[in-house]
């Protein structure tokens, strides 16, 4: 016995909404290639900018060191030496290195982490990267933070791996700003608190213009996929919400901001204001592929002081993974940068955080392979489904049991001199013989149907979860990247359409899906259909080319449950479903008086209205 045309529907249906799903998150990818001109344009735009700005901080600098203490209006004195130096902040997770230039972050180490080229991941690397803010310096205006000096106070190296350093700024008339940073053991997180003396003169309307830019280095081997990953996030008016990438924009915010987040593929860089940011403006660009730089952001943040003249401003930094168990912890809703479900499937993110998730991780606890731990996975939930797919092999031998009696109606309402069958007639009795019979129209979609929420759980888990980063597997080096046996370089036509090169787990995920369509159609009810003949055949091909560039950990699974269900269909088919008592059951429910539900009935009621129709257009009515 096979599946049924109901149940290939179904499964048509899976393809199709992968297949769309594929083609909304390549678009940000097919943006970028669009407007690379564009983007290279609004690179040199900031990058003028920023060196204007930097230009006219500059320019009061004096030789003498007298001079140097009172280059700010208002006796402003900076770090004596003249000179830019360099602290660090460390624990077991992270090395963080600071500057007393502006008193910011220089970049940030990620200790347990390596990129595409074996080296430490390092987050808020270069030039571009930037914290800083304005303040009144009296006649001359406005002064940004990011090009002056500050004086280091207050280090601690804390016997619990914790530390603290300070940055000041301060003139002779009382005024002064302290930048205060602390990182606490096994935390990404980095504290930051600005303390303010002489609030009232420093900032204008009580609020504090903040500068954040950040600069997000490749780390993973494909760049092109890495940035159809990488999302601008952020929590505003209590609401999360994302960007694609593309290929760059702006986002004006004018509600309250909690953070803001730029999350690549599996690392995040953030800020967050524990006291809201009033409103926002985030500004996103694209370099080109040859500078390895995923994205380069710039957010200017406007954040309200209060308690008058002396004030304190918490931020925090967030430099790490992206990874849900990490970013639960810290209470703020950051958890939900991780990509687990989005859009009309935004609502598989529960399935995949409460369900999959402590599954996956109970497994990986216990089993050293992570591809073993996949294996597994795949077991758990397909015996979970299996009754879903009981029901719908089930449906599907009962139809075919009803396949005479089917060729029957389809011979009395063909037309003999047309051979034209009268779709209408035919499928009204058919829909009686159904009902006659006990059988479902719909006990073969429905069940197939019921599957998508787990198929795209996992099309969403796989590609998100960080734990599989690294992880080999057979001869996959890294299970979150697709497994290359063969790269052959650019062939226009067919780096469009396939790629550039060849993954055997999608090749064996792909065989696997034409054996199953091979053993089914050759045993389904309906196969004069061409579009249901062919059909089930096509998608498996049309996935070679989308699942060629998806993580090898995704084509692995499919690649085993492919094998789970065909041997579970050939079980269920041959050896558990009793083809005779199914017989003896239809005959039993033809006995029975027959009680259509109210789907049959408005099906059987627009049928029939169909067909009165076309009577009427026959009779010219």
């Amino acid at each position: 016995m096979g599946m049924d045309r109901n149940t290939v529907i179904g499964f048509v249906l899976i393809g199709a909404l992968l297949i769309a799903m594929f083609v909304i998150n390549s678009r940000s990818n097919q943006a970028y290639l669009a407007e690379q001109k564009r983007v290279e344009d609004s690179i040199a735009a900031v990058k003028a900018k920023a060196d204007s700005i930097s230009r006219k901080a500059d320019a009061p600098k004096l030789d003498s060191l007298e001079k140097r203490k009172q280059q700010l209006p208002g006796a402003f004195i900076t770090d004596s030496s003249g000179v830019e130096r360099f602290d660090t902040l460390e624990n077991e997770l992270v090395r963080v290195v600071l500057t007393n230039k502006g008193g910011q972050p220089k970049q940030v180490e990620l200790k347990k982490f390596r990129n595409a080229e074996g080296k430490p991941v390092v987050l808020g690397k270069g030039g571009f990267n930037k914290l800083s803010y304005t303040f009144n310096a009296k006649d001359n205006g406005s002064l940004e933070t990011g090009n002056i000096l500050f004086s280091i106070s207050g280090k601690q190296n804390n016997a619990d791996k914790s530390g603290s350093i300070s940055y000041t700024l301060q003139d002779t008339t009382g005024k002064q700003l302290v930048h205060t940073y602390s990182l606490a053991p096994g935390s990404y997180m980095l504290d930051l608190k600005i303390s303010v003396s002489g609030a009232d003169k420093l900032f204008t309307n009580n609020a504090m213009n903040l500068f954040w830019q950040t600069e997000t280095d490749k780390a993973e081997n494909d760049l092109h996929y890495e940035r159809m990953q990488t999302h601008i996030c952020y929590m505003e008016n209590g609401n999360y919400d994302f960007e694609n990438l593309g290929s760059g924009d702006d986002k004006n915010f004018e509600k309250p901001v909690d953070w803001l987040a730029v999350k690549q593929q599996f690392f995040v860089s953030a800020i967050v204001a524990k006291n809201k940011m009033q409103s926002a403006i985030v500004k996103w660009t694209v370099p080109a592929d040859s500078l390895k730089i995923v994205a380069q952001t710039t957010a200017s943040c406007r954040i309200a002081i209060s308690g008058g003249a002396v004030t304190e401003i918490p931020l925090q930094l967030y430099y790490g993974p992206s990874d849900y168990n990490v970013l639960s912890k810290y209470n703020n809703k950051m958890e939900n940068i991780v990509p687990y479900g989005s859009g009309i499937f935004a609502f598989v993110k529960y399935i995949n955080r409460h369900f999959l998730l402590p599954i996956f991780d109970f497994l990986r606890d216990h089993i050293a392979s992570m591809g073993i731990v996949i294996l597994i996975l795949t077991l758990i939930i397909r015996l979970i489904t299996s009754p879903i797919l009981y029901k719908s092999y089930l449906s599907g031998a009962k139809m075919k049991a009803l396949k005479p009696e089917v060729d029957l109606l389809k011979a009395k309402f063909t037309d003999s001199k047309t051979g034209q069958l009268d779709q209408q007639g035919f499928g009204m009795e058919q829909m009686k013989l159904w009902k006659s019979a006990g059988v479902s129209p719909l006990g073969g979609c429905l069940p197939a149907l019921l599957q998508i929420p787990i198929f795209m759980s996992l099309y969403y888990f796989f590609q998100s979860n960080i734990s599989l980063r690294g992880e080999s597997f057979l001869w996959a080096k890294d299970l979150a990247a697709y497994d290359s046996i063969w790269t052959f370089g650019h062939v226009p036509l067919l780096n469009t359409l396939y790629g550039d090169h060849i993954s055997l787990f999608t090749i064996t995920a792909t065989l696997t899906s034409l054996i199953i369509s091979i053993y089914s159609m050759s045993s389904m009810q309906d196969n004069t259909n061409p579009v249901m003949k062919y059909m089930p055949y096509i998608f498996p091909v049309l996935l070679l080319g989308i699942f060629n560039n998806l993580p090898s950990a995704l084509t692995w699974y499919y690649t085993v449950s492919n094998t789970i269900t065909l041997i579970l269909q050939i079980i269920i088919q041959k050896y558990i479903i009793n083809h005779e008592k199914i017989l003896a059951q239809i005959e039993e429910n033809r006995k029975k008086p027959v009680k259509p539900n109210k789907f049959q009935e408005r099906l059987q009621a627009m049928q029939e209205t169909q067909k009165k129709l076309q009577e009427m257009k026959k009779t010219g009515k």
